[in-house]
Formats: structure tokens, C-alpha cells, sequence
């Protein structure tokens, strides 16, 4: 992170200096030419270095700048370069050498002498001086610069684009043939200097208008817009990343409208030292540290998918069994009925009954037994479902805040595509975005789009108004000459009284009157309405005209085809969030099925407690008829009364066993379906981070590294000698194409 924020940062501050270079060296270079463009620029660049940089320099080593500049045809092939050094004496030395293979070396700011020695050393008479120098440089440029043109989306040379009206691209491509083979991995690699190429240009807005740009940024003072843009050409081959996941520049493109086609010129700027001072220490500490921590995401995601899958299983248990316990209660409720049934036949068949006394004791024991058991299962399973429901409001607002968070994504889609909608809520996002999808019909969209072409034409012929209200005023005039000279009596045209006064065959003085006479009816409203009129005549001729030309038939259907596209990304977006909202129901539906279950558990539990009580009195009331079959009379009495609320309660279990199998059904369902979320959550989400890392994060940032150590060794192109540090700029100038 500290890594891209001060990529950023250098890649910021250096498209922030090329716009002010454009800004002030563009102007320079259309008012006063290539050459005196080049001087000013290499002033003001030494003189803000000498105010601020020789100050900040630690003493250690000579510290070279250099300024490449690079003068090229419209078509970016260099046709001089002149390079600019500083040498910043510190350390006040006497003498300094300097290598260099610059040509036609000659001192720009003070009168130091030089002598170059046998192996191209150039050694400076300093006397404890800066050494400002420049001199023509004859080695190839690291970086090649392309240009290209097309107009209407055909080829065009420079030359034939002078004047030309229509749609314009201008391409601007960047070879970078500067690199160095690298170990990476115990594998030789092509490393190329990291170069940020930055171009820029200043239009008209009376020629350019919907100016864009690939990778750049547009900035328009109302009279004219400043375009610029950047690309790092051999960064993407260098770093060896999928151009599918990371698209890296290596050109930029300018498109616009353009009237009367005329460039004065471009400059662009490349620079590499965006990379080189970047501390990769804190990098090295922190890949172990990711690896570790993308181990324990995919650990702890399996372990949360195996819990949601024995979550379900005991679930599934549970809903088993939950038959059986239902079986049991019911057969349990029919028993004691009949037992509270034949407990009043009891009186009559007490013989009988002592005879089985012993085995309904036995049984008696065994049904206590039996209750108490389902007492602590029913308390057990009431505490689980007491512990899922308490996290049932974290889930249902967590699958919320999700849903909330995809729908105002989606509002800044719409918003970015220029629709206008309200806002979207999980009760009323499907109206709203119908609404849009209905807004979209082929209908509405043809008269939007031929209603925004009618006003962008108006608005174009319009602006020449008064362009065409002048041409029709001539023909007017023409007009009226033509009368005045035929009431005169002179029998001419106006083209043979031109001819005639500039002869002298008409006397001043009836020039003098001819003039008034058409002067005086050019100045009447007869005159000035018919004026308008034919203007208003002749604009709405050219409106039509333009709107039945093919350019804007093909605007217009741009148009359409553009929004066909947005309302298939509507309907997409559409069912997108209906996936979820199923997703999210899903989630609301489990919840609300762990609390059903919950509730049915307390009631099973009260009944359960009741059981246990009825059971015990049973089984004392058995005790008693065993032992006492005398006082059976009386034992049977009380058997009876035992045995009616003993069904009574048996009822009211088997009743709530119902309620206790539905919601332990919806229990399961909502399993099932965490865990299917779980599953997909780890395969889309967790398995695609750990694939997109895939062990590689230790090369990329070798990679990276090795680009650091590869742009701090580039110091200069004209010569640096070793003992020095130094960095190196160049800037591209390419020919105005000017009528």
C-alpha cells in the first residue's frame, strides 16, 4: 500500500509539472517557435533546480540534471536533440570530471572553460562553481514517440489534415528500448526503465470541442482546454502480469470534434525516477505476513463450512427423531384416554386387576423413566435453539447491511450513467428500476437522441450567424446598387459601374450619390427585416442540411445503440439484486423458523414438566394398588382422577409437537442454505483472492525491485561518470501543423 500510494504521488506531481510546462512552454512554442521554446523551457528549468535543489544535496557525490530535448516532425521522429546538464558543485571542487558523448558541448551560464581528454572526458575548470552546459546529442532515445492521425476514423497524413473538418484521433505511441536482463528467480528477464511518459497539448474551444482522452485528464478555462495524458510503456512486459486483470498504458489517444483542423504544437515529458526511491524494506516484512493470513482465511472458511454442514446434520437428527417423539406422545395421549377410560370400569374388575398390578407397576416405573428423559432432552434442545435465535437479529441485520450496500452501488451506477431515479430501497428497487427499463423503450430513446443532435447542430450553425447575416447583407447591397444605378439612368451593372469608377469614367460626385442613395436604403426597416429574414432563412436551410447528413445519422444512432446498452445493464442489475433478495429472504425465513422452533421447545418443556408430574402421581397411585387392593375402591378413584389429567396434558404435548416439527424443519432448511452460502461464499470470494495471489506475491515484488534497482541505474543519457548520482528527463516537441 505504501507502494502505490507514493507511486501515486510521483505519478500525480509529475503529470501537475507537465501540465504547467504545457501551459508555458506550448505558448512560448506558437507564439516565438521550436527552438525558442526549447531555450525557455531549459531556463526556467535550471533556474527553479538552482533556487531549490542545490540545497537539499547531502555533499557526498557530484549530482548531475539533465534535460533531454527531443525536436520531432509532427509524426514524433526526432529531428534534433539538445541536452541540457547541471552540475551541482557542493563541495565547491576546483576542477570536476565530467564523462559525456555530447556533441558541440558550450557553457549556457557562466564563462568555465572545459578540455576533453582522450577517453571522452570532459574536464571543467569549476572553480568551486555550478557547471551549466549544453550540447547536441547523437545516441538513439531510449523511448521512441509515434504520432498518428486519423479524421473520421480514416488514416490521414499531418499535411493532409491542415484545415479538415470532422472527427480527429491523434495516437500517440511509445516504444521503450531501454532495459536491462535481470535475475529473477534464477531466470534472466528483460527489466525496462520504468519510464512515465506524459503528453500534453493546448486547443482552441473555437476549433475542438468534445475533447476526450484515454488514461488522462481534460481541463478547460473556457477559452481554450489543455489535454494531457500518460502511459508507461514496457512496465506491463517487465511486472509479466495478465493484461486481462491489469491493463497498463504503453500510448494515449486524443479524439475531438474539429473545425478547420490546426495544431500549434504537443509536448510530452518522460521521466523514470517515479521508482526509484521506493523502499521496498517494509515489503519484504509483510509477504510471510500475507501469506499467513491468506492461510488462516481459507482455514477458518473451512471450518465455518464443516460447523454449517454438522449444523445441519444434527438438525436433520433432530428432525428424524422429531417423528418418532411425536409417534410416542400421541401413543402416549391414546393410553392414558383409555386408561382414563377404564379406570371407571376399575370397581368391577378389581380381581383382575390385582392380578396385573405388578406388571402396570413395572410399566409405571418405566414411563417415569421415560419422561424424564424427554424432560432433559426437551431442556437441552431448548438452550440450542435459544443460542441460534439470539444470533438470528446479527444475521438478518448483516444480510441487510449487505443488501442496503449493493443498492446504493447501484443508485451511483445510475446516477454515473445519467439517469435520473429514486433512490432504491429493498421494498421499492424493482419499480424503480422497471420504471428506467420502461424510460429506455427504442420510442423514447430515437427522440432523445435526434432532439439532442437538433440542439448540438442549432447549436453549431448558430454560432456562425453572424458569419451568414454578413454574406446575406452583401447580397442585399448588391441588390440595391443594382436598383439605385438603373433609377440613375446609367444603363449598367454593378460589376461594370465598379469597373467604371475605378476607371474615372464616373464623376465623384455621382459616386457620392449613388453611395448615399443606397446607403439611405440599406438603413430602412424594409431592408434591415429582409436582411433578417433571409438569415433566419438560411440557418434554418443549414439545421435541416446538417440533420440529414450522415455524421449526425450516425450520432443518432450511436445514440440508440448506447442506450440499449444501458437498459440491458438496468435489467441486469435488475436480477442481480432479485438473486439476492432471494438470498436475503432466505436468511429472514431461517431466523424467523429458529425462533417458531424455540417457542415450540418452551411449550414442549412446559408440557414436558407437567408429564413428569402426572407420571410420578401414576406411579405412587400404582404403589398404592399393589400393596392395597383392599382399598382398591378408593385407589381406583383416585387412579382415575390421574389418569383424566394426565390425558388432558398429553393432549396439550401432542398438540405443541406439531409447532416443534415445523419450526425444526424450517431449521433445517435455513441450514442448508447457510451452508450453501458458506460454500459459495469461500468458492467466488476467499478461492478467488488465494488464486489471484497463487504464491506469486514473492516475484511480483522482485519484479518491482528489480524495476527500483533498473530506474535508479538509468541516470543519464548524455554520459555520467561514475562518481556521480543524476537523473535524467526528456522532452518531446513535436512540429505545429499550421495553415
Amino acid at each position: 500500500m505504501k507502494f502505490a500510494n507514493k507511486l501515486s504521488i510521483k505519478v500525480i506531481a509529475a503529470f501537475l509539472s507537465m501540465m504547467m510546462v504545457c501551459g508555458i512552454v506550448g505558448v512560448a512554442a506558437y507564439s516565438a517557435g521550436a527552438d525558442s521554446a526549447v531555450t525557455k523551457a531549459k531556463t526556467a528549468s535550471e533556474s527553479e533546480s538552482s533556487d531549490s535543489d542545490s540545497k537539499s544535496s547531502d555533499g557526498d557525490k557530484l549530482t548531475k540534471d539533465e534535460t533531454v530535448y527531443v525536436i520531432a516532425d509532427a509524426k514524433g521522429a526526432a529531428k534534433k536533440i539538445i541536452v541540457s546538464d547541471w552540475i551541482k558543485n557542493t563541495d565547491k571542487l576546483v576542477s570536476i570530471k565530467d564523462k559525456t558523448n555530447l556533441k558541440d558541448i558550450k557553457n549556457t551560464k557562466g564563462d568555465e572553460k572545459y578540455s576533453m581528454d582522450k577517453d571522452n572526458v570532459c574536464v571543467w575548470d569549476a572553480k568551486g562553481k555550478d557547471i551549466y552546459y549544453q550540447g547536441r546529442g547523437t545516441d538513439e532515445i531510449p523511448v521512441d514517440l509515434s504520432v498518428s492521425y486519423s479524421l473520421d476514423g480514416k488514416s490521414i497524413s499531418p499535411e493532409e489534415l491542415k484545415g479538415k473538418s470532422g472527427k480527429v484521433t491523434i495516437r500517440f505511441d511509445y516504444n521503450n528500448k531501454k532495459y536491462e536482463t535481470v535475475d529473477i528467480n534464477g531466470k534472466k528477464e528483460k527489466i525496462y526503465v520504468p519510464f512515465i511518459m506524459l503528453t500534453g497539448m493546448i486547443l482552441s474551444n473555437e476549433k475542438f470541442s468534445d475533447i476526450q482522452v484515454t488514461n488522462g485528464k481534460i481541463i478547460n478555462d473556457g477559452n481554450r482546454t489543455i489535454v494531457a495524458g500518460f502511459a508507461l510503456p514496457g512496465l506491463s512486459d517487465s511486472l509479466k502480469l495478465d493484461s486481462d486483470k491489469l491493463d497498463i498504458p504503453s500510448s494515449v489517444e486524443f479524439t475531438a470534434d474539429v473545425k478547420d483542423f490546426e495544431l500549434s504544437t504537443t509536448l510530452t515529458i518522460a521521466t523514470n525516477d517515479a521508482f526509484g526511491d521506493i523502499d521496498f524494506s517494509e515489503v519484504d516484512n509483510k509477504i510471510d505476513e500475507l501469506d499467513e493470513k491468506l492461510d488462516k482465511l481459507t482455514d477458518a472458511t473451512d471450518k465455518l463450512i464443516d460447523g454449517s454442514s454438522q449444523l445441519y446434520d444434527g438438525i436433520s437428527t433432530l428432525l428424524d427423531k422429531s417423528g418418532t417423539l411425536v409417534s410416542g406422545v400421541k401413543a402416549l395421549a391414546e393410553g392414558a384416554e383409555k386408561l382414563a377410560k377404564g379406570a371407571g370400569d376399575l370397581d368391577s374388575g378389581a380381581g383382575k386387576l390385582k392380578k396385573g398390578t405388578g406388571t402396570l407397576n413395572n410399566g409405571v416405573v418405566s414411563l417415569k423413566s421415560g419422561t424424564e428423559e424427554l424432560e432433559n432432552g426437551i431442556k437441552q434442545l431448548t438452550s440450542g435453539l435459544s443460542t441460534l435465535s439470539s444470533n438470528s437479529s446479527a444475521l438478518n441485520s448483516g444480510a441487510k447491511q449487505v443488501f442496503t450496500t449493493l443498492l446504493s452501488t447501484a443508485d451511483s451506477s445510475i446516477k454515473a450513467a445519467g439517469l435520473t431515479a429514486e433512490k432504491l430501497t429493498i421494498e421499492n428497487y424493482s419499480k424503480v428500476l422497471k420504471k428506467i427499463e420502461d424510460s429506455l423503450s427504442d420510442e423514447n430513446v430515437k427522440k432523445l437522441a435526434e432532439s439532442k443532435a437538433r440542439e448540438t447542430v442549432s447549436s453549431t450553425v448558430k454560432a456562425q450567424e453572424d458569419l451568414i447575416k454578413t454574406k446575406v447583407t452583401e447580397a442585399v447591397r448588391a441588390q440595391v446598387l443594382a436598383g439605385v444605378i438603373k433609377n440613375a439612368g446609367l444603363g449598367m451593372t454593378p460589376e461594370e459601374y465598379k469597373a467604371a469608377c475605378e476607371q474615372g469614367a464616373v464623376p465623384e460626385e455621382v459616386q457620392q450619390q449613388i453611395s448615399s442613395a443606397v446607403e439611405g436604403q440599406m438603413g430602412t426597416d424594409a431592408i434591415k427585416a429582409k436582411i433578417s429574414q433571409e438569415t433566419e432563412k438560411q440557418i434554418n436551410a443549414l439545421i435541416e442540411e446538417n440533420m440529414g447528413s450522415e455524421a449526425v445519422k450516425e450520432q443518432i444512432a450511436a445514440g440508440i445503440e448506447s442506450a440499449k446498452s444501458g437498459k440491458k445493464a438496468i435489467i441486469n442489475l435488475k436480477t442481480q439484486l432479485d438473486s439476492y433478495n432471494t438470498f436475503y429472504k432466505g436468511v429472514l425465513d431461517y431466523t424467523g423458523g429458529v425462533d417458531q422452533a424455540k417457542a415450540g421447545a418452551q411449550k414442549l418443556s412446559g408440557g414436558s414438566t407437567k408429564l413428569s408430574g402426572g407420571t410420578t402421581t401414576l406411579a405412587k397411585g400404582t404403589k398404592t394398588l399393589k400393596k392395597a387392593t383392599k382399598t382398591l375402591k378408593k385407589g381406583t378413584k383416585t387412579l382415575k382422577n390421574g389418569a383424566r389429567t394426565l390425558s388432558d396434558n398429553l393432549n396439550k404435548l401432542y398438540k405443541g409437537t406439531g409447532v416443534l416439527v415445523e419450526g425444526v424443519e424450517k431449521l433445517a432448511a435455513g441450514s442448508l442454505k447457510l451452508n450453501k452460502g458458506l460454500r459459495q461464499y469461500k468458492e467466488e470470494g476467499v478461492d478467488v483472492i488465494v488464486d489471484a495471489v497463487n504464491g506469486d506475491v514473492k516475484t511480483l515484488v522482485e519484479r518491482f525491485k528489480a524495476i527500483s534497482r533498473v530506474s535508479r541505474n538509468y541516470k543519464s543519457y548524455g554520459g555520467i561518470s561514475s562518481d556521480m548520482d543524476g537523473k535524467v528527463d526528456f522532452i518531446y516537441k513535436t512540429d505545429g501543423i499550421e495553415k
